[in-house]
């Protein structure tokens, strides 16, 4: 999301939409976004914080800037991940967890400020829920800092959001997905100020399928989330009268 700027009274519109078997994860470098869902949840979501929305067999949410917000020139910056949920967890009932960013992990040093959003790492544990082993989390670093990688899980990737680093002799830029292989060590060193996600963990017990914002072990079933959407079975978003036709 972003980076972006907004002009004053201007901001993020996302109506509501549904999610099926999977878990969205909302984490802002700038700006905030207000969370709304058919749960009941109202959140505002800050830099630095955690958004866990568990959708499970299914839920409905949307994603704007605060009517406060608008009141002013902003900015908008961040990443939502999507992670898939273990087939034993596609159905569970939908829930939602937040934490205020002194609530996560942080993990300073030696050039190195990093924030553990989900899982185990580095020593440290997130407080929030999740139903397999899984890693993800922020690094900023400065000029010269070397951050080491582990093979704790099998599967490993780090996202650059910005900045520059050099892994092994190739340097990569802002933009850059790289996935590493099971049972390498990785070195990061920064070549400037960066910032990262850094995300894995086991892999899951099958392969998944996707059709816009459903996700799940079985096509049937997706089809069937597809029906619901348009029948307008799905729970509403109180507060909320708009919505997200289903794609043709």
């Amino acid at each position: 999301m972003g980076p972006s700027e907004f002009l004053l009274g201007q901001g993020l519109d996302v109506r509501p939409h549904p999610h099926i078997g999977l878990a969205t994860v909302t984490y802002l470098f700038d700006g905030g976004i207000r969370h709304r869902d058919s749960l009941g949840v109202v959140q505002d979501i800050a830099p630095g914080a955690l958004n866990l929305m568990t959708a499970g067999r299914g839920v409905v949410h949307s994603e704007r800037t605060a009517p406060e917000v608008r009141a002013k020139p902003g900015r908008l910056f961040g990443i939502q991940a999507w992670a898939a949920l273990p087939a034993s967890h596609e159905e569970v009932e939908p829930t939602f967890e937040h934490f205020e960013a002194a609530a996560l992990p942080r993990i300073a040093g030696e050039g190195k400020r990093l924030s553990l959003i989900l899982g185990q790492a580095y020593g440290e544990e997130s407080p929030a829920t999740f139903p397999h082993p899984a890693l993800y989390a922020e690094a900023v670093l400065a000029p010269g800092a070397v951050l080491p990688l582990d093979p704790d899980y099998d599967e490993r990737a780090i996202y650059v959001v910005s900045g520059q680093i050099d892994i092994a002799g190739d340097s990569f830029e802002g933009g850059r997905l790289l996935i590493f292989r099971p049972g390498d060590r990785i070195s990061i060193l920064a070549l400037s100020h960066a910032r990262l996600m850094i995300f894995g963990g086991e892999p899951m017990d099958g392969r998944r399928h996707i059709w816009w914002n459903f996700v799940s072990s079985r096509k049937e079933r997706i089809d069937q989330a597809k029906a619901d959407w348009a029948a307008k079975r799905f729970d509403t978003v109180p507060g909320e009268t708009e919505f997200i036709p289903l794609p043709e």
